[in-house]
């Protein structure tokens, strides 16, 4: 088989000339069609594709990445599938990649530093042409780095990342807007306010509960480490962490959790104690999945660009792609406030 054909009924052999004697143009004018060339006028190359399809031609990219030194794939990492905000970020990067022709092999890494490595490997093997990866929980920065360095695999964090400077990463303003939020409780009155999901594991719960903190600090209000609940962010775990804040002498008024997810599990919990979400005690989540506005009462969340950030990620990678050693980019979305009924959040609060 040469590098412009490609085997689809029998033994027989579909080339690039038949699809130029079928549509009556050049070899050349076809290969350049194939290869999406923005020269081609768009009469000729929905002629050449038409003849192609008709013909059963199947695009040979494995040939075509020897001549081209591009795969046109993109190893795309994420550390939970299952979560909606990062399927919902999938799905953005997904539809950006496909904008430009290029395929992502989609990697569930469960937050396991071993699986994500593992996957990272084969991916090499490959020959990808980029990874976007939200790291895992407990990733080793150094192998990480002398991995992609040593292979020169351009790569962009996405939500995640881990503090490397030298590597892309666009992601939401965690510390602000936790920050915001927060201050939102503070202005409404609250002034004792839990956190749900502490994880100094990662870089976003390292910087949500630095926003967090930041906010009581600007009011004047001292850090009770007894609403600091660190757990994974399951709708179980938010769950279970309530019924233990509920059965402090001094429970919360309000809640703030590290994620839409566990707000679930947390709502459910003070529902079940026969409490009311919004009017006994208040809850925020964080990242405004399309879940929330659904509950009722509908949750109070940080709306994050889920969109954005898929669409910004691939373009920092192809971006990278051209010029590997260019100064790296950190792009910081700020998220709006979706004021909803699980919490009454002030305007003009003192907290920025």
């Amino acid at each position: 088989m040469t590098g412009d054909s490609q085997t689809t009924r029998g033994t027989g052999r579909i080339t690039l000339q038949h699809i130029a004697e079928a549509a009556g143009v050049s070899r050349a004018t076809v290969s350049l069609v194939m290869r999406d060339n923005p020269a081609i006028p768009k009469r000729t190359k929905v002629l050449v594709l038409e003849k192609a399809d008709q013909l059963g031609y199947i695009y040979n990219r494995s040939a075509a990445s020897l001549r081209t030194h591009s795969t046109r794939t993109v190893g795309l990492v994420v550390h939970d599938i299952t979560n909606p905000y990062f399927a919902e970020i999938v799905a953005g990067i997904q539809q950006s990649l496909s904008q430009i022709s290029f395929v992502a092999f989609l990697g569930d890494s469960g937050d396991c530093p071993d699986r994500q490595m593992a996957f990272l490997n084969l991916m090499q093997e490959y020959n990808v042409d980029g990874i976007l990866m939200s790291p895992a929980a407990g990733t080793n920065r150094e192998h990480l780095r002398q991995k992609l360095k040593l292979w020169r695999l351009p790569c962009v964090f996405y939500s995640r990342h881990l503090d490397a400077p030298e590597f892309d990463y666009v992601g939401c303003d965690n510390v602000s807007d936790m920050r915001r939020l927060t201050g939102g409780l503070l202005g409404a009155g609250h002034r004792r306010i839990a956190f749900v999901g502490v994880n100094e594991t990662i870089s976003s719960g390292r910087e949500r509960l630095e926003g967090y903190v930041a906010a009581l600090d600007l009011a004047g209000i001292a850090l009770a480490p007894e609403l600091l609940v660190s757990c994974p962010s399951t709708r179980p775990d938010g769950y279970q962490a309530v019924q233990r804040l509920l059965q402090l002498p001094d429970p919360p008024t309000a809640i703030a959790c590290f994620n839409d997810v566990l707000a679930f599990g947390v709502m459910l919990a003070i529902q079940n104690a026969g409490l009311r979400v919004g009017e006994d005690v208040a809850v925020t989540g964080f990242d405004d999945v399309v879940e929330a506005s659904l509950w009722r009462p509908a949750l109070t969340s940080n709306h994050v660009a889920t969109d954005e950030i898929g669409r910004e990620a691939v373009q920092l990678l192809v971006e990278r792609m051209r010029n590997y050693d260019a100064p790296p980019v950190r792009h910081l979305i700020n998220g709006t406030l979706q004021a909803r009924g699980s919490a009454r959040i002030a305007t003009g609060s003192p907290v920025p």
